[in-house]
Order: structure tokens, then C-alpha cells, then sequence
């Protein structure tokens, strides 16, 4: 029975995290020195348009395209 609600409290616990945290590599804008790239693509958990950008390490990262929103 404890194993249950910790398991319970887990999930609910990471739930409320995924709410108030960015994910992996989302950014608010670019940063000096990124590189933009062509790709651009809809993200389906937040109906965002997201453009990729390049770091000078070559790491990518996810920066909303202005104020677009995915159709």
C-alpha cells in the first residue's frame, strides 16, 4: 500500500514539474553567436511554431517563431 502512494505521489509530483518547467532545449529567443536554420515545425503539445537554432557547439535548440500559431 505505501509503494502505491508513493508511486502516486511520483507521478502527480512530475506532472506539476512538466507544467512549470521549459522543455529540453526551449529557449525565450536567441542568443548572440546562434545560427538559424530553415527547419521549423509545429509543436503539437503547445501548438507553438518552433525554429531550430544552432549553437556554435553545433547543440540545437527550440525558440517560438514570433507570435504564429500552427493551424
Amino acid at each position: 500500500m505505501v509503494f502505491v502512494i508513493l508511486a502516486v505521489v511520483l507521478v502527480v509530483g512530475l506532472f506539476i514539474a512538466s507544467i512549470f518547467l521549459r522543455r529540453h532545449r526551449e529557449v525565450d529567443r536567441p542568443q548572440p553567436g546562434w545560427q538559424q536554420t530553415a527547419e521549423v515545425f509545429n509543436d503539437p503539445s503547445t501548438n507553438r511554431v518552433m525554429r531550430v537554432w544552432l549553437d556554435q557547439a553545433g547543440e540545437r535548440h527550440y525558440v517560438p517563431e514570433g507570435e504564429r500559431k500552427a493551424i
